[in-house]
């Protein structure tokens, strides 16, 4: 079967190099039982190139079936993927088979593969290397045929150095790499699937098709297109309904092209720019922290310096403001390591008698701890919790939604509120 053909029986647009390589790559592989690795960022498609490989395969009539490793709970994933026997682990009623099981014959596809435990990724080598598997709470081995594809938007190289995944697991996946192309690096099929993308919805909705002027296709080719094929085509549905003239200049596109960042913690740039300078969320806080704590050390010296020398007053309400606006506390956090005074003239009622009739002002060590130390806690776990806590009463127990305010994944937002005993608010 040819590359169009495949084209047109999967609903595929474009004609990008990259696409078409990456396409004729499934093809050739499709007819054998090699694992497959297929890369690429979020939106792109990767589910379709797994159906093409399993609809090519000799497993086609057998069954199919898509597992997102990062929507499973880590307590759960080794029943879901290897099932359990009855009362291996609380709830667990009856006995129950799992996908590996009942897909015996037929092809699984791990999405999101990088997310999978290290425990959960130890029993995966074991099926790819001999196909056996236990069920959880079993001591029987277990045979079973079926054919992996796995899927994954993660560097999996830089995971194997960070210890997060297994470098034995990632060879023996990436049997055949395929690598499915990002939407801004096939700028000549932006235009051709946004008009598909229109056609189709005009067709829904019973209306004619939008239709783009010379700037604003030029508008939507240079758009970094984030979400991929996946956010093009929200934005032709979007224009298909709301726009009142059917013909689209660049200012009215404009309006639905939103900025789009995934950053949503404070994260240092590598001073050489080779990537980030913490490998996780609990670096990040500990870089938070320290940088609260100088915050406050120099807060106490400026205090100090205020009581001992009345001119300075109005030069430290000066240095207060400009500490009111610093990155670390306007941070929810900062709140409960030092709460600042509201703005206004600083207000240092017990000095102020001596202060004022220029008389000499007696103080020991101790005195000048008690006005000016700051109680504070710099306990990390206290802090991730103390954030946890206040992104899901933010978004009102969202936990998909606090997990990408947080800047971690849903499923490790999930093993938080286990590990810190967090209940549903």
């Amino acid at each position: 079967m040819d590359i169009q053909s495949i084209k047109n029986r999967f609903g595929i647009i474009g004609n990008a190099p990259a696409l078409n390589y990456a396409l004729q790559v499934a093809v050739q592989v499709a007819g054998t039982d090699l694992t497959v690795l297929i890369n690429g960022e979020s939106g792109v498609g990767k589910e379709v190139f797994s159906q093409i490989i399993h609809a090519l395969s000799a497993r086609k009539h057998n069954p199919f079936i898509a597992v997102n490793c990062g929507a499973i709970p880590e307590g759960t994933i080794d029943s879901e993927l290897f099932g359990h026997e009855k009362g291996s682990f609380t709830g667990a009623a009856d006995a129950r088979k799992g996908y590996f099981e009942t897909v015996n014959g037929g092809t699984i596809f791990l999405d999101e593969i990088g997310e999978l435990p290290l425990g959960t990724q130890a029993r995966l080598l074991r099926v790819l290397e001999s196909g056996e598997f236990i069920r959880v709470g079993s001591s029987k081995v277990q045979k079973t045929d079926v054919r992996v594809i796995a899927a994954t938007n993660k560097d999996l190289l830089q995971l194997v150095q960070s210890g997060k995944f297994r470098e034995d697991l990632y060879y023996r996946l990436s049997t055949v790499p395929i690598r499915v192309p990002a939407l801004h690096d096939r700028p000549e099929d932006i235009h051709i699937l946004f008009r598909k993308f229109a056609a189709d919805f005009a067709t829904r909705y019973r209306t004619s098709s939008v239709q783009l002027d010379e700037e604003a296709k030029q508008l939507l080719i240079q758009y970094p297109w984030p979400g991929n094929v996946r956010e093009l085509k929200n934005i032709a549905e979007q224009i298909s309904v709301l726009a009142q003239d059917k013909l689209i200049n660049a200012r009215e596109l404009g309006k639905y092209l939103q900025p789009y960042s995934t950053n949503r913690m404070p994260v240092l740039a590598h001073p050489n720019g080779q990537g980030s300078e913490f490998a996780n969320e609990r670096e990040i806080l500990y870089k938070l922290f320290f940088d609260m704590k100088k915050d406050v050390t120099e807060l106490k010296r400026m205090f100090l310096e205020v009581l001992q020398n009345p001119g300075m007053v109005a030069q430290s309400q000066s240095m207060i403001n400009e500490l009111r606006e610093s990155e670390s506390f306007r941070i929810n956090t900062a709140d409960n390591l030092v709460n600042l005074p509201a703005a206004g003239p600083l207000n240092i009622t017990p000095m102020q008698p001596a202060i004022a009739n220029n008389q000499p002002v007696l103080m020991n060590n101790n005195d000048i701890h008690a006005h000016v130390e700051v109680e504070e806690s710099l306990n990390i776990m206290d802090k991730e919790k103390e954030l946890i806590i206040k992104a899901l009463k933010k978004h009102k127990s969202k936990r998909k939604d606090a997990a990408m305010d947080l800047g971690i994944s849903e499923r490790t937002l999930y093993r938080k509120l286990k590990e810190y005993d967090i209940e549903e608010l």
